[in-house]
């Protein structure tokens, strides 16, 4: 492992997390699903007391795939990166977005758009961490 491009690779995850999230989690049909359900969901202006939080372990959480990815993809690059965002964003759906409709009182419309916008999510982080870890020197 590389330690340099663990840090580099992390930090580029973390920022393409945020940035799409911020994208697809602030889309007017997106903003209208989430205010359905104030019972379940912080308001924007509670989010902003928890939000530090969130960012934090949400970078520890990009180090830990980092090491990952940097540990069990033999071939690196955007392909590889792309089978383990699709693997990522597979699992965040089965153990976050199902899980949650199963244990909140939520509808399957918002489950079906979190389930698309944590799936794209989660395959562009992998996608920028396998572009930015990229494929180690040929061994000769």
């Amino acid at each position: 492992m590389n330690g340099r491009r663990m840090v580099l690779a992390s930090l580029a995850a973390f920022f393409s997390y945020f940035v799409l999230g911020g994208l697809l989690f602030t889309l007017p049909g997106m903003k209208a699903e989430f205010s359905r359900f104030p019972a379940v969901y912080r308001s924007a202006a509670d989010l902003k007391s928890v939000f530090p939080l969130g960012m934090a372990a949400m970078l520890v959480a990009m180090v830990v795939l980092v090491a990952l990815y940097a540990r069990g993809c033999q071939s690196r690059g955007r392909f590889e990166g792309a089978r383990f965002g699709a693997l990522l964003g597979i699992f965040s759906v089965c153990a976050f977005v199902v899980h949650n409709y199963v244990n909140l009182n939520i509808d399957r419309r918002l489950t079906l758009a979190q389930a698309a916008a944590y799936f794209l999510e989660w395959l562009v982080v992998g996608v920028v961490i396998g572009a930015v870890y990229k494929p180690l020197p040929a061994v000769r």
